[in-house]
């Protein structure tokens, strides 16, 4: 475990999802972990490029450590957001795990062409998704050196 890190400062966690269950169990279950954590959740791809670009209401918001995305958004859909991520110098090298119930090849190989850092289809089993936000939380919390801004 990467202890030292997670003691510093907390690790920034931006969940971009429009699903209120999605989001009450992620929350819930990154906030059982051991690590030092902070989420903040959007639940539309504008407001979610306003809290990644500190406009607005989000001017003194953290710049997130790893961003979680849903692909099937309101307003903008996760495609988009990826897409303005990606080729935004300030943005650009936030991991972005793209956590979406689309199997579709198209959305897997477009989100890979954006330079999407993971594309994790989320089960429709309850035990099964508590394991896979698990499972991103030990990789990317514990295991990788996330880059900070």
């Amino acid at each position: 475990m990467n202890s030292s890190f997670s003691s510093i400062s907390p690790v920034e966690i931006l969940l971009i999802e429009d699903n209120p269950g999605d989001v009450r169990l992620t929350v819930e279950i990154f906030k059982e972990a051991k690590i030092h954590n902070k989420m903040n959740v959007m639940t539309d791809g504008i407001e979610a490029m306003a809290f990644l670009r500190q406009e607005g209401e989000y001017t003194n918001v953290p710049r997130p450590d790893l961003i979680l995305l849903d692909l099937n958004l309101p307003k903008k859909d996760g495609r988009e957001v990826l897409a303005e991520i990606k080729v935004d110098p300030a943005l650009r090298r936030i991991p972005v795990v793209v956590l979406t119930t689309s199997k579709a090849e198209e959305d897997i190989l477009k989100t890979y062409d954006l330079h999407v850092n993971a594309y994790i289809t989320k089960p429709v089993d309850l035990e099964q998704f508590i394991g896979i936000v698990k499972s991103i939380e030990n990789f990317w919390l514990t295991i990788v050196k996330l880059p900070r801004s």
